[in-house]
């Protein structure tokens, strides 16, 4: 483990009064108003947490108490039906199941073996297209930033790019008319509604030259500029194994996790991926299997 530097500076929290969960629920439309008063009494009465007293009575699901508890404790999550991010996100819809709990300690690792004594710029790839790189990226983010941690989401696969159409954003400017010159930064940063700590930038206009684009000096500038106000920074490549690009972007954010798929990727592949990122000094943190 390299010598540890100076910890990045991070912006002080804000500590909101936490709002009883009753009244979440009556806002969220999950009970009435009768409903929360027979609630309080029988709450009152047994000595039991509110949100418990509620499912016992079948006034409410524990989908419904997992969400009101996320309100109250200040954790952004998205609801079905109420958000146009993709069912893929599951970090977003399911934050306490088990796939969002794995990344959750992922995220952990990140923080104590990567971001907390080196940098703040991680590249998450795969060796072949179908592998899950890409919503593997976008749950990461969105897990960071439930975190409160100011988290940007990058998408340089400029060659399939898919964040745009997971976090619902349509076509808009992006990555590569930002290197161009084409657009200002601030139109290229889209904030998330449900998350106040995360920005997605798209891969924007696909160009011609992909390649060529990513190795100009222009993107390593623009990661440096975003370095210095994020404290996380999660990027997007295309399969390391079928472009060279993913290499070009893994080299400069020093740090890569691989993506792979239970009963899909193959050893080879692994071993073909980490023997292409050594010689560019890539630090590869880990592998993430995915079903």
């Amino acid at each position: 483990m390299d010598a540890a530097v100076e910890p990045r500076a991070r912006l002080p929290r804000v500590t909101r009064p936490r709002i009883r969960i009753g009244e979440i629920l009556l806002n969220m439309g999950a009970i009435s108003e009768a409903d929360l008063q027979k609630v309080l009494a029988a709450h009152l009465d047994r000595g039991e947490p509110f949100g418990k007293v509620a499912v016992a009575m079948k006034l409410i699901t524990e989908g419904e108490l997992r969400a009101a508890l996320a309100q109250q404790f200040t954790y952004p999550i998205a609801r079905i039906g109420e958000s146009a991010l993709s069912p893929q996100l599951a970090a977003a819809y399911e934050p306490f199941g088990q796939y969002a709990e794995g990344l959750r300690t992922l995220r952990s690792q990140l923080l104590m073996r990567w971001m907390g004594e080196h940098d703040c710029t991680l590249a998450v790839c795969s060796a072949r297209s179908g592998e899950g790189c890409s919503v593997l990226a976008a749950n990461l983010a969105i897990v960071f930033a439930q975190l409160g941690e100011r988290t940007l989401l990058i998408d340089a696969n400029l060659r399939r790019p898919v964040q745009h159409h997971l976090f619902g954003l349509g076509e808009c400017d992006g990555l590569t008319d930002l290197i161009k010159g084409a657009t200002r930064t601030e139109k290229a940063l889209r904030k998330i509604a449900q998350f106040d700590s995360l920005n997605v930038m798209t891969a924007g206009t696909p160009p011609p030259n992909p390649q060529e684009l990513l190795s100009r000096l222009p993107f390593a500038q623009l990661l440096d500029e975003m370095a210095g106000r994020y404290d996380v920074i999660i990027i997007d490549t295309p399969p390391l194994l079928e472009f060279a690009d993913g290499q070009i972007v893994a080299a400069r954010a020093r740090g890569c996790l691989l993506g792979t798929r239970r009963d899909s990727t193959r050893l080879i592949d692994i071993a073909r991926m980490k023997a292409q990122l050594d010689p560019n000094l890539t630090h590869v943190l880990g592998t993430v299997i995915s079903g």
